[in-house]
C-alpha cells in the first residue's frame, strides 16, 4: 500500500487504519511527483491518494500511474468531494473514492472492494491483503 497526500497529519491517520486493517504500508508521498517515483520504484498493489495536492494533482498522477501499470488499484482520497472529480476519477481508472474525514469501516470496506476489483479471484484477508 502507498499513501498519498500533502498533508502530513492525514497521511498519519491513514497510516494507522491502513496498518490496523490488515495492511502493509510500503511507501509514503506527499505528491503526485513523489507517488509516480515510488509507484515505478515500490510497484505497490494499492494506492491511496489525495486528489488535490501541489506540483501534481492525484487525477493527474493517476492517469499515469494508470497508464503504467494498470493492474494497481488507485482509492482516491478528497475533503471535497465534486460530482466532477468523483466522474474524473472513475474514468481515468480509480478504483474507489474516499471522503475525508475518514470513517474506518468506509475506508477498509472501499480498500477491500478496491482489491477485489483489481485482482478478480484474489482473496483478501480477513482485514485486508498483507502484501498491499
Amino acid at each position: 500500500m502507498l499513501i498519498v497526500d500533502d498533508n502530513e497529519l492525514m497521511r498519519t491517520l491513514l497510516r494507522s487504519i491502513l496498518r490496523s486493517g490488515g495492511y502493509q504500508v510500503i511507501g509514503e508521498a506527499k505528491n503526485g511527483v513523489g507517488a509516480l517515483e515510488l509507484a515505478q520504484r515500490l510497484r505497490p498493489d494499492i494506492i491511496c491518494m489525495d486528489v488535490v495536492m501541489p506540483q501534481m494533482s492525484g487525477l493527474e498522477a493517476l492517469q499515469t500511474i494508470k497508464g503504467m501499470y494498470p493492474e494497481t488499484a488507485v482509492v482516491m482520497v478528497t475533503g471535497t468531494p465534486s460530482v466532477d472529480n468523483v466522474h474524473q476519477s472513475i474514468q481515468s481508472g480509480a478504483s474507489g473514492f474516499i471522503v475525508k474525514p475518514f470513517k474506518v469501516g468506509k475506508v477498509l470496506d472501499t480498500l477491500r472492494q478496491a482489491w477485489r476489483s483489481a485482482r478478480p479471484g484474489a482473496v483478501a484477508l480477513s482485514g485486508g491483503p498483507e502484501s498491499a
